[in-house]
């Protein structure tokens, strides 16, 4: 069965597949740097009683759920160069990953502070804690406790969201496969080694929240397909 797969050929472009590994590895951590910046602003609008404030996060929000990535990422590259904005490929990837990630990322901050009981705030409350008080001493400090082994799950999410900016030419590791299996005529090998170096990705992120939920001691995280 294996006889005219060709580890020589994948051995060749191994340099190229490490390239793309690192890529990928930067940009989703880019994105994903970004996607938090989106997200805690998106979930304090949210939160907020004004509906000037908390309208446009919710409208976003369920915007971007509702609708794929891939037309999200098209939007911005073909979209925008219409409207005169013209950006390059790699930036045009990272948005597209941050604002989409972002959304959801939003929503896993406020579960988290909706999850702290609402006794322990009427008891800051009580005790004449400020608004801002309340946030730092009290909410945020536990919400950060539930919120880590999502987040890391949605972190997972992310970086195999990076694989369709090949459809642009960012040269990452899904683009690193299809340049083997166009060169060569080899797609099997191409892809193949392609998935390999993206399930070493995944493992070491879920491994990694896996262990963050024990030692936070909250449930381990279910990864959204």
């Amino acid at each position: 069965m294996l006889e005219n797969f060709s580890f020589r050929t994948i051995a060749e472009y191994l340099p190229l597949f490490g390239n793309g590994f690192v890529a990928t590895l930067w940009l989703s951590i880019v994105s994903f740097a970004g996607a938090l910046a989106v997200g805690t602003l998106l979930c304090a609008m949210n939160l907020q009683r004004s509906q000037v404030l908390k309208l446009p996060a919710k409208i976003y929000i369920d915007a971007i759920r509702a609708t794929p990535l891939l037309a999200q990422l098209y939007f911005l590259y073909f979209g925008l160069p219409r409207l005169g904005i013209v950006l390059p490929e790699l930036f045009v990837g990272i948005l597209a990953l941050a604002l989409n990630s972002g959304a959801y990322i939003a929503e896993i901050i406020r579960a988290g502070i909706l999850s702290i009981s609402r006794g322990q705030v009427e008891a800051s409350v009580a005790s004449g804690m400020t608004y801002s008080q309340r946030m730092r001493l009290v909410i945020l400090p536990q919400a950060v406790r539930v919120t880590i082994p999502p987040l890391l799950g949605q972190a997972i999410v992310l970086v195999k969201d990076s694989a369709l900016l090949s459809l642009i030419s960012v040269a990452e590791l899904t683009r690193a496969g299809q340049l083997l299996a166009s060169d060569r005529f080899m797609p099997a090998e191409g892809f193949i080694t392609t998935a390999a170096c993206y399930l070493l990705l995944y493992y070491a992120l879920k491994s990694l929240a896996v262990l963050s939920a024990r030692w936070l001691g909250v449930r381990p995280i279910r990864v959204r397909a």
